[in-house]
């Protein structure tokens, strides 16, 4: 794992590319002394694996929502995915890493998703010199990224933010619980009616109470589970370990997204590959936690 890029310049290419590994190749080997000079060569490495990657998505853009808990589907794989990343990796958060916002710049073409990532960084001047554009277009096209990506939901921070210190412990502790002790009604009583959950690179995803309490009821509780706060993409996020021959195993990145103070979206994450770029454990039997 490379250490944490203090300069911004993981987190520009996590947001260009959406992926963990591809941020890290693009973010390595940059060099020269001058900031703008090491953000070129980033985004011009950005550029190319884009042009030879197809587009990241979530599952919602990959298929309908599933209605069957019997049939998650053949895990697709490659660089298809959105992914979480880790907050060490990240550096300081704000909306701009987090997983909607990522997720919103996959859609967006090059030209916008660069300007849009860089003005995160730099001024105007700054960005029409790495990209070598003109302020005119670089302030058009920030104009027309903005005017894309615009969403009436309010972002993880501000809903945290809304929860406060002890409302957010409270949600984190009752999700725990609830998974750990297998408490269907107790998770359900969590989400809002038209939550969702996902898990790529299963493709399955379901939608609506209803649908997610058959899922969790018919298959994500047939096993045992311990669940440990972490953080990814300045929100909140879970370690969930899996009950297999004897240990837990890490199963699943899970971020929970909230709304008005109850989950969204459980975004399970279950890929075992990204899950090494994250500094945790990857296992612990029943007396390590």
């Amino acid at each position: 794992m490379l250490p944490m890029a203090t300069d911004g310049l993981f987190a520009h290419c996590y947001r260009m590319l959406g992926s963990v590994q591809d941020a890290q190749d693009a973010s390595r080997g940059t060099t020269g002394s001058e900031r703008t000079s090491r953000y070129r060569a980033a985004n011009n490495a950005c550029l190319r694996l884009i042009r030879n990657r197809p587009r990241r998505m979530l599952p919602f853009d990959h298929g309908p929502a599933c209605a069957d808990a019997s049939d998650l589907g053949t895990p697709v794989t490659g660089p298809l995915w959105v992914e979480p990343a880790p907050d060490d990796l990240l550096g300081a958060g704000s909306e701009s890493v987090e997983l909607p916002f990522v997720a919103a710049l996959q859609h967006l073409p090059f030209p916008q998703r660069a300007v849009l990532s860089l003005c995160e960084e730099f001024s105007a001047d700054e960005t029409a010199e790495i990209l070598d554009m003109t302020r005119a277009s670089v302030g058009s096209t920030l104009e027309a990224a903005r005017a894309a990506v615009d969403h009436p939901e309010r972002s993880q921070r501000e809903e945290l933010r809304a929860l406060g210190a002890d409302g957010r412990r409270e949600l984190v502790d009752a999700l725990v619980t609830a998974w750990e002790k297998a408490d269907v009604d107790g998770l359900l009583d969590l989400l809002t009616e038209d939550a969702r959950f996902t898990m790529p690179p299963l493709p399955a995803w379901f939608d609506g109470r209803d649908r997610i309490r058959r899922f969790v009821s018919e298959r994500l509780f047939a096993t045992p589970w311990r669940l440990v706060p972490i953080r990814a993409n300045a929100q909140l996020a879970l370690a969930c370990y899996q009950y297999v021959d004897h240990e837990f195993l890490l199963g699943a990145i899970n971020l929970p997204h909230v709304r008005d103070g109850r989950i969204s979206w459980l975004a399970g994450f279950v890929d075992p590959q990204l899950h090494q770029h994250f500094s945790i454990a990857q296992k612990f039997s029943r007396m390590d936690r």
